[in-house]
């Protein structure tokens, strides 16, 4: 080893060490400010150009709400990287699903969906990557099921198996009521939505093609309330979203305008204020920005 690459690694480990502290004060502080709504929460960091993580309740499993649709947009790409189906695939507007619980049938409303312009088009055919986008950027209830019945929940699962993560389960589409209340929920953790969402970062979920079209989609969401919202303009934010009462959960790649990268997965539930408790993990999210635009690269 020559003596400048012997310093150079020396600076690296003191940098590193460097870090740490800082990092922990900062868990700390995340700590403090969550601690401010009554609540349970999970955080996962992930700087993607240094590697540091931060992660708090990392583990803990939540009901996923409309964070999963996330795992099945990448099942979709998953299968027409493997010739399974096209994007350009043809698919009927229907409204009509079979409950998990008892193969029973139920329907979705419009109130309760995000997405009501989609029940105007019912009887008509979109394409399956229409019926993606809108189940991301808007979160449209009734694409999701849609898609989930082309690709299969248990193919999902498998999917997100295959990289890691080992807690993710997506059992079934939306608004299956009766296996909602027999417990058959779609559940996420922080750790697992990191695994994704790195994968996708990193341009390895399926391959580079299918992770650059799923940022692109992830950059167009429509609800902006916790990890964008108190950025600077200039930060981009590919990111899914989910929420029912009492829990909001948002998932993102952070992209600086110096080309630098991080992950970040913002999970609650129980909380007794939800707009404190957005509001709480939208200024964690900014902590965590200042802290990354803080670091000096190496």
């Amino acid at each position: 080893m020559t003596r400048l690459a012997f310093i150079s690694i020396i600076i690296l480990s003191l940098c590193s060490c460097a870090h740490k502290p800082v990092l922990d004060d900062l868990k700390k502080q995340i700590t403090e400010e969550l601690g401010k709504t009554k609540g349970e929460f999970a955080v996962a960091f992930n700087d993607l150009s240094t590697g540091e993580v931060l992660l708090m309740n990392e583990h803990q499993l939540f009901h996923a709400a409309s964070t999963m649709k996330a795992p099945v947009m990448a099942e979709v790409y998953k299968q027409a990287a493997e010739g399974k189906l096209s994007l350009n695939d043809s698919i009927l507007i229907k409204n009509e699903f079979k409950s998990i619980a008892d193969s029973s049938t139920f329907i979705l409303t419009a109130k309760e969906d995000s997405d009501t312009l989609i029940y105007s088009h019912i009887g008509e055919k979109r394409t399956l990557s229409s019926l993606v986008y809108d189940m991301i950027i808007w979160s449209s209830n009734l694409a999701t099921n849609m898609v989930i019945e082309k690709v299969g929940a248990k193919n999902v699962t498998q999917t997100m198996r295959s990289i890691g993560a080992k807690d993710m389960q997506v059992l079934r589409g939306v608004e299956d009521g009766k296996a909602f209340k027999a417990g058959m929920n779609n559940q996420v953790t922080a750790y697992d939505l990191m695994l994704l969402f790195e994968k996708i970062g990193k341009e390895e979920m399926i391959n580079a093609e299918a992770s650059k079209a799923m940022i692109s989609i992830l950059l167009d969401q429509k609800f902006n309330d916790i990890i964008p919202a108190q950025l600077p303009a200039d930060v981009k934010v590919a990111h899914k979203t989910g929420w029912i009462t009492g829990l909001h959960h948002d998932a993102a790649i952070v992209f600086l305008p110096d080309g630098r990268k991080y992950v970040l997965v913002l999970l609650s539930a129980k909380l007794e204020d939800e707009t404190a408790g957005v509001k709480s993990m939208a200024t964690v999210s900014k902590m965590i920005y200042e802290y990354v635009k803080s670091l000096k690269t190496v």
